[in-house]
């Protein structure tokens, strides 16, 4: 080959030289590409499967990070007096923070928790966290009113040795400004809420209830009305008589929807068909005009009987 190669023509030999380096240039070419796409190819790989190990220990360090928080924060149930615990046992309650700056607000202004109906007053605090607290609401008794002293007193047997004192009266008046004993009652129609706060079972809450419930109603005509009151504890209405009723009164002929609709048995279909009754019919004379209206049940009526005029 090397003889054909020296007998050929000056121009032929320079030819396949140049042949012959383009081959070998082409071979190293290819051989250098693979070698540098197997590289790129691992180094690729090893950046996935490091970015994987990366997130794999990212989400375990913030699962684990969760497990923490959660393990932290988990109500811890013990008994807590509101009136002086600190912020850090509050929280460990389960209380919200906004919670916590209401008690400390409340506290700062001067405000006393003097029984745990109290308590459920806190803006924010639901249902469902006053009862699972309730039972560990510890009121010191430094923190109760001051009436709870003389509320063993009873009244002094008068004799014929001498006459009742003010000290008598006074001890009568702070027996009974704490709670009623069997058989004593209130008057539902004119009692407030202090005077309602001395029904067994029934605390600040449940009074203010009971007052802005009968203020939306117009006044109550049944101790049954307060059954009408969500929770509200039935051993107490035993203590609660109704007297002469004083009812404010609805004129439905005057009055537009939307203070129609203020009264707790007026709900917005009704009032919208009560209008619109005005406004095709004319006046409203009774009842009964209204009582072929499906907005208005035979249960219905009867519970606006007493509210109502024309």
């Amino acid at each position: 080959m090397l003889r054909q190669f020296l007998t050929m023509h000056h121009s032929e030999r320079r030819i396949l030289s140049v042949l012959l380096v383009a081959g070998v240039l082409a071979l190293l070419a290819i051989s250098l590409l693979g070698s540098g796409s197997d590289n790129d190819a691992g180094t690729a790989a090893d950046k996935e499967a490091a970015a994987r190990a990366a997130s794999a220990r990212k989400g375990g360090g913030a699962m684990d990070s969760y497990n923490d928080r959660t393990a932290e924060t988990a109500p811890r149930l013990t008994a807590f007096d509101p009136n002086t615990a600190d912020s850090a046992q509050l929280l460990s309650l389960g209380l919200p923070p906004f919670v916590v700056r209401n008690i400390y607000k409340y506290r700062s202004m001067g405000g006393v928790f003097s029984e745990r109906e109290d308590f459920a007053q806190l803006y924010g605090l639901t249902v469902k966290k006053y009862k699972e607290l309730e039972p560990y609401i510890k009121i010191s008794s430094e923190y109760r009113p001051a009436s709870t002293l003389f509320a063993s007193r009873e009244r002094p047997q008068r004799t014929g040795l001498r006459p009742a004192t003010a000290a008598d009266s006074a001890a009568v008046v702070y027996r009974h400004s704490t709670k009623l004993s069997a058989g004593e009652t209130i008057d539902l129609s004119l009692a407030d809420t202090t005077a309602l706060k001395t029904v067994p079972g029934i605390g600040s809450y449940y009074a203010r209830r009971i007052v802005e419930y009968g203020r939306r109603l117009g006044g109550y005509v049944s101790v049954d009305q307060l059954d009408e009151i969500e929770d509200f504890p039935q051993d107490a209405k035993k203590y609660i008589r109704l007297g002469k009723p004083s009812v404010k009164k609805l004129n439905v002929n005057n009055l537009q929807m939307g203070e129609l609709r203020k009264h707790p048995y007026v709900n917005f279909y009704m009032a919208r068909a009560i209008t619109e009754y005005r406004r095709r019919q004319g006046r409203i004379e009774s009842l009964d005009d209204l009582r072929l209206l499906p907005e208005f049940t035979d249960a219905a009526l009867a519970r606006l009987q007493p509210y109502v005029e024309f």
